[in-house]
């Protein structure tokens, strides 16, 4: 049921990476969430399939990007000008039905995590 997500890694600030999220079935809504050391999880980016409309965090805004492919079943998030701030788990979540509430919230089921390092 658990969301696979892929292609963490470490990279140097300004650098540029793409995680994968595959869902394990059909989702009302997908999103990505970032959890850095210390700190509480919080959302990064959320697309609602149906209305095609997506969220984003102020704080990525302009350097991620969703997109999805829809024939691999597969929900990107672009990262471009990383930076070290940046540097977290960032987990895929998968939410089944509409809910009430903000975008940064009301996922059902979420991925075990890829980490990303960004380095100064």
């Amino acid at each position: 049921v658990q969301p696979n997500e892929s292609g963490g890694g470490p990279v140097q600030a300004g650098g540029s990476l793409r995680l994968s999220c595959v869902p394990s079935r059909s989702t009302y809504s997908m999103g990505w969430f970032l959890q850095a050391p210390g700190n509480e999880r919080e959302a990064v980016a959320r697309i609602y399939f149906r209305s095609r409309v997506t969220y984003y965090s102020d704080s990525v805004k302009g350097r991620f990007t969703l997109s999805q492919d829809n024939t691999a079943n597969t929900l990107y998030l672009q990262m471009n000008n990383l930076k070290p701030e940046d540097t977290a788990m960032y987990y895929c979540a998968a939410s089944l039905i509409p809910k009430a509430g903000s975008w940064s919230n009301g996922m059902d089921y979420w991925g075990k995590g890829a980490l990303v390092t960004v380095s100064s």
